[in-house]
């Protein structure tokens, strides 16, 4: 018999969720166009259903009509683009991630108080700008413990540590021991700004690759998280393919294979799961079972401003 395994939790996280209701219900309050400041989460899935509905997704706020409702995207934005908005009279609704709205207060503390701040991130990812855009000038971006290797700084050197939200607690503690070994004035983030959603969804991965032969991670090309499970997933031994939708499933992965496990990235919705597992089940995966490593229980309201009727007047900032 051939089986798929279902991980369990998979897909949305409470970031993402908040910030896709956030867009939606800023297109019935205010009506299309809607600007969204970058993608508000890394799933073109997602993208274009918001933007058949009225939003607008545009690279820069200074690409948003002055006066115009801009909603900024999950991971958050730098002090310098909030500036730019406001200097557009832009209505703004910021959809950033709690969790990475407590890394920038973090990042704010540190400068405040004279430290480096090392940020542990892809120097690239949306994310990682805007955190290190709260002090620029006191912030250097490690990728790898080499790049914490390079630095010249004296061992008293007071620091403090913050990490991308998008990583998991295993990816960041090699770097975080190696801060701790290299520094003696450490000041480390609370654990309110740990996202144990890549965790958990890593987790789910190793837990499938001890039991299935191939694991198929659905999500986006541009998702760090979702991408990271498929590397995870190698590193268990399974073999691992990323599958964007269920158009791109090859079926040549699945020969000899009996047992197929899937999950899929913190941004990606259950509808593009649910057609990944009927295709399965239509090419003789039917046995279908669910894999349960963690129960998540984080939920993130949406902002009260949103929650209530009347649109809000020109000058807004909803956060």
């Amino acid at each position: 018999m051939k089986r798929t395994v279902l991980a369990e939790p998979r897909g949305f996280c409470a970031g993402v969720v908040r910030a896709i209701a956030m867009v939606e219900r800023a297109l019935e309050l205010h009506g299309p166009p809607v600007y969204v400041r970058k993608e508000i989460v890394h799933n073109q899935h997602v993208v274009a259903s918001l933007r058949r509905r009225g939003a607008r997704f545009v690279d820069s706020e200074s690409e948003v009509p002055e006066g115009s409702v801009c909603v900024f995207s999950a991971h958050g934005v730098s002090p310098l683009v909030r500036h730019n908005a406001a200097a557009r009279e832009l209505r703004v609704i910021d959809a950033t991630c709690p969790l990475v709205s407590r890394v920038h207060q973090h990042a704010k503390r540190g400068a405040r108080d004279g430290r480096v701040l090392l940020l542990i991130g892809h120097a690239a990812h949306e994310e990682t700008e805007g955190t290190r855009g709260e002090a620029p000038d006191r912030t250097i971006v490690v990728e790898t413990i080499e790049d914490l290797d390079r630095l010249t700084l004296p061992s008293d050197t007071p620091v403090t540590y913050l990490t991308q939200t998008t990583l998991s607690v295993d990816e960041t503690a090699v770097l975080i021991d190696r801060i701790r070994q290299r520094f003696s004035d450490i000041v480390a983030p609370g654990a309110d700004t740990i996202c144990y959603a890549s965790q958990n969804r890593q987790n789910g991965i190793k837990s499938l690759a001890r039991q299935c032969e191939l694991i198929l991670v659905v999500g986006a090309r541009n998702s760090s998280n979702s991408l990271r499970m498929v590397d995870v997933a190698r590193e268990a031994g399974a073999r691992a393919y990323l599958v964007p939708d269920v158009a791109q499933l090859d079926e040549s992965w699945l020969r000899d294979v009996r047992s197929v496990g899937v999950s899929s990235g913190a941004s990606v919705p259950e509808i593009l799961v649910e057609q990944l597992v009927d295709r399965l089940a239509g090419l003789g995966y039917d046995d279908i079972t669910t894999d349960v490593t963690s129960v998540e229980r984080v939920d993130f309201a949406v902002p009260a401003s949103l929650s209530g009727g009347a649109p809000a007047d020109g000058g807004s900032h909803d956060d």
